[in-house]
This record gives structure tokens, sequence and C-alpha cells, in this order.
């Protein structure tokens, strides 16, 4: 029986995987926040980080030493390299939270990470319809959600700076949920690239 070759779709899936924990994670850190967990839970959300980090190696390791590949190696490594910067991205959030010592939650940056959460969960059901995506119907509809839910995400990003710097206060606190905010909104933009690079396979191969 001849050796099947890698699943890089079943891959892409569990690359989006670890997204969808990384920020399950993040929600939970917020919504549940305690500062003096903080170091431990930055600890906690970076080995989600360093698995999809090892499942990268795998994927371009497999890459270098094959030679047919079901849609071109530059896309895969592409969709590869966005699918780990939104797994990175999200890492950078809590990150950004501690090394800025924030003492305090605000809600609109639980609302932020749960409108985040909405957004990896679309854009992990894009790449599971990626595995047939010259049959599937309903891919695009992913994509188009994934769109929409990153403009919320800037309409969101632009009011919650607003009012951040409107209601002024401590400046190196007003600078540091300033990063924060601007961090969630850069995951936000990963989630809309990796979708873009899909919609990009799909034109290439119609």
């Amino acid at each position: 029986m001849a050796k099947k070759g890698y699943n890089y779709f079943n891959a892409f899936v569990e690359m989006a995987q670890y997204a969808c924990d990384a920020a399950n994670y993040l929600v939970e850190t917020l919504h549940n926040f305690d500062i003096h967990e903080m170091g431990d839970r930055v600890i906690g959300l970076h080995e989600i980080e360093n698995a999809a980090d090892g499942k990268r190696h795998e994927i371009t390791s497999h890459l270098i030493h094959e030679f047919i590949t079901p849609i071109e190696r530059e896309d895969i490594f592409n969709l590869v390299q966005q699918l780990d910067t939104s797994v990175d991205t999200i890492e950078d959030v809590l990150r950004n939270m501690y090394m800025h010592n924030i003492t305090g939650m605000r809600p609109e940056a639980v609302e932020f990470s749960r409108l985040l959460e909405k957004c990896v969960a679309s854009m992990k059901k894009t790449m599971e319809k990626f595995t047939h995506f010259r049959k599937s119907s309903s891919i695009k509809d992913y994509i188009v959600e994934v769109n929409m839910l990153e403009e919320e995400g800037d309409r969101l990003h632009v009011e919650v700076v607003h009012e951040l710097f409107a209601a002024g206060g401590d400046p190196i606190e007003v600078m540091g949920w300033r990063k924060v905010y601007d961090s969630l909104e850069d995951c936000m933009d990963a989630c809309e690239h990796v979708v873009d690079a899909v919609e990009s396979v799909i034109m290439k191969n119609s």
C-alpha cells in the first residue's frame, strides 16, 4: 500500500485550534482577572504558543522534504506563518498587560477579548472548510464573517482608545492600556490575514 502524504489541511486546522485555545485562555484570564496570577497566566499562554510553534516546525519540515504538495509550497508556507502569527499576537496581549503592570481590569478589554474569541472561532471554521475548498459552498461565508468581525474590532478599537484618552488619568496607566488595546486589534488583523491567505489560494485554484 502506498504511503499517504502529510495532511497539510488537517495541520492547518490544528494550528487554528491553538489560536482558539489561546483566545479562550485570554478571555478566561481577563474575565477572572487576578494580578497575583498574571505571571503564571503568561507562562500558561506561552505553553500554547510554544505548542503552535512545534506544529509550525512540523509542517515546514514536511514541506521541505515532500516533492508533491496539495497546493503551492509558497501558499502553504504563507498560511502557516499567518496562523502562527494569530497565536503569537494573542500571547502579546497578556505579555503587554504583564509588562505594563496592569493592576485592574476594564470591561472594554473583556468585551474586546470576547469579540476576538468569536473571530478566531470563525477563522477555525474557515480552515475546516478549507480541507475541501473546491467543493465547499460555505467557506466564503466564514471568510466574510471574519472580515466583518475584524471591522467590528476596528470600530471598537477606535472607541476604547478614544475613551481611554478622553478620561485622562495616570499617563503611565493610559499608555499601558493603549498598548493592550493595540495588541487586541493586532489579533483581529491576524485572523483576517489568515482568511485573506485562504481566499488567495481559492482564487488561484478556481
